[in-house]
């Protein structure tokens, strides 16, 4: 009962706070996320610190570049989506917009209304996959507003018309239409809803009677996206989605701040304040997030975390996002400006968070040696929920960081345009399965498509830290039960224990990918990777011992070259076993053997 009390809560708070979309709205243009007096302050900065001049001549010599670049095309390379092309044109808005704000160069703008008079002859933006519709409509969005002064009657008015016919039109009649995106609980509902709401922002005073029609859809639906961050501010799509979404919902937040004094309610949102956390702990010291899901094996930038910082009072978000380095933005230049300038406080308040975490909404832990150390040992073990968006079959799987290198690996995503890749075929290509997942596989079989695996116990140091998820579901009915512990060791030694119960014999496997050279030797093996050694070794059961195979898979499939999968097969008799693997950083075979860890069973890890 006291759940769907607070999903009720939750849908209506934005509604309540925000039942006139457009009271208070700035009159004129600009007025979304940069007005003309924080252009003035943005000038101030520029020329008061090294730090904000160098990504400020960074981004120019970007827009110079820009200059030279063909215009937007409509381009659909893989028969679905326009979203590249989207994209491209929302970049080069924000981009080519701060150039000739900034400088009075007309070259930028007339650079930027060739991308936008050619996107406006397109036959459409694409609304069958309304990503690219919300997306190019951001970009109207900006560019219309940002560039209004300069573009005059005539060419705003061909802006206008093609953000109405094929950005706000097409947003209304999938509304009342209940297309899926319109109620989304994934990334979709905040991009859709965050693109169409900046673009009727940026229309409301030519637009009045469609522009809150729009924001009034927007305030019934991304309530409904936005649920995903709660109670802790992780989401159940992965560090790569919760990047999509919560740029798209700040996106919105920060035009509605600059056009109307206050976001309707959106950041009160359960856990939307903490979310900037999921982001810092998801990422390990190498720079790599912990990738589970359909996710790539690189973080990149997240200029949100600026915004956070500042709406939020968090400069911790400031100082992980000014850790994590990554390519300069203009969204960056302009919320992370102050942190750029004075970097010190933020770092100092990112060094001191907590080194392990749990989002206990998704069921993820991560745990780690130290903050702001590339050669900390970062651990991140996955529980959560086989059928959250762009799940793949991966409970119980792993990472792991240590001296610079990424020995445990998740291989991410494959090709979205696979046959069946979001169907019927999902579960057959290697890289969504379980086998290809740091995990167990019992019997051969994948682990069950609807199973949850809740973290049932956490301990998050000082010293040792430690996490138990129950991956019983997972398994059954194959399994009677089936727990996987974690633990962080003090000294830096990782160990991964399991425990499972099996009705009948079978075959159980335990795997972990890397792309380490591996020297084998029964049940030690030796990694070598980045001219540093990594020691895995079994302690339980006697002689289990390692193999280690290539992992080869068939086109379309994406080739995993360079990873292997080191591989623990037993063949169980009915009844429990208990397989534990200590993996010791900086060692190597030839070294000195140490005593394993003393064991206890997983349902003493308190």
């Amino acid at each position: 009962m006291k759940a769907l009390v607070l999903s009720a809560a939750l849908v209506l708070l934005p509604m309540a706070s925000f039942a006139d979309p457009l009271a208070g709205l700035r009159k004129g243009h600009p007025r979304l996320v940069l007005t003309d007096q924080d252009l003035e302050s943005l000038k101030r900065d520029i020329r008061g610190s090294p730090a904000v001049t160098a990504c400020w001549e960074h981004l120019k010599a970007r827009a110079e570049r820009t200059l030279k670049e063909k215009p937007v095309a409509y381009e659909i390379p893989d028969g679905l989506r326009l979203l590249g092309t989207s994209k491209r044109c929302l970049e080069r808005m924000y981009l080519l917009g701060l150039a000739w704000r900034l400088t009075g160069d007309d070259r930028f703008a007339e650079r930027a209304f060739v991308d936008l008079k050619a996107a406006a002859a397109f036959p459409d933006w694409n609304p069958k996959h309304f990503l690219d519709t919300g997306e190019m409509s951001h970009a109207f969005g900006i560019g219309y507003d940002w560039f209004y002064g300069w573009l005059g009657a005539e060419r705003r008015e061909i802006v206008r018309r093609a953000l109405v016919e094929k950005g706000l039109r097409p947003y209304l009649d999938g509304c009342a239409k209940k297309a899926w995106w319109s109620v989304a609980h994934s990334n979709w509902g905040q991009v859709c809803h965050g693109g169409a709401g900046v673009a009727a922002l940026a229309l409301a005073e030519e637009e009045p009677e469609i522009a809150e029609a729009v924001l009034k859809e927007v305030f019934a639906g991304l309530p409904v996206a936005m649920r995903a961050y709660a109670p802790d501010g992780g989401i159940p799509e992965g560090p790569a989605y919760w990047h999509y979404a919560t740029q798209y919902a700040v996106f919105l937040m920060a035009a509605l701040e600059t056009a109307t004094g206050k976001d309707g309610g959106l950041s009160d949102s359960p856990g939307f304040a903490d979310t900037g956390l999921f982001r810092l702990h998801s990422n390990g010291p190498t720079g790599l997030p912990f990738n589970y899901a359909d996710a790539n094996e690189r973080a990149g930038a997240a200029e949100e975390m600026f915004w956070l910082a500042r709406w939020f009072s968090r400069p911790e978000f400031a100082g992980g996002e000014l850790a994590m380095g990554g390519r300069p933005s203009v969204l960056a230049l302009i919320w992370g400006r102050k942190y750029m300038a004075e970097p010190g406080p933020a770092r100092k308040a990112y060094s001191l968070l907590p080194v392990s975490a749990r989002f206990t909404g998704v069921d993820v832990v991560f745990m780690r040696s130290r903050w702001e150390d590339p050669r900390a040992v970062f651990v991140g073990l996955k529980g959560g929920d086989n059928a959250a968006s762009h799940g793949h079959l991966d409970l119980g799987t792993f990472v792991l960081d240590a001296l610079g290198q990424r020995w445990a690996a998740d291989l991410g995503a494959d090709d979205y345009n696979m046959p069946g890749y979001f169907g019927d075929k999902r579960w057959t290509y290697y890289r969504l399965r379980t086998e290809s997942h740091n995990t167990l596989l019992i019997g051969g079989r994948n682990q069950d498509s609807r199973a949850v695996a809740p973290v049932t116990a956490f301990r998050p140091g000082p010293g040792r830290s430690h996490a138990v998820v129950d991956l019983t579901a997972a398994y059954a009915p194959h399994a009677t039960t089936a727990r996987r512990g974690m633990a962080l060791l003090e000294g830096g030694r990782v160990l991964v224990q399991d425990e499972v119960e099996l009705p009948q014999a079978q075959l159980m496997e335990w795997s972990m990918h890397t792309r380490a050279r591996v020297v084998e030797g029964g049940s030690r093996v030796e990694l070598g990777l980045g001219g540093e050694r990594l020691l895995v070794e079994v302690v339980e059961p006697a002689g289990a011992v390692f193999a280690c195979e290539h992992v080869a898979v068939s086109p379309p499939q994406s080739p995993n070259e360079g990873v292997s999968r080191l591989v623990i097969r037993l063949t169980v008799a009915q009844g429990r076993v208990r397989l534990a693997v200590l993996m010791s950083p900086g060692r190597s075979l030839a070294g000195p053997q140490e005593p394993p860890p003393a064991m206890a069973a997983l349902k003493d890890w308190r």
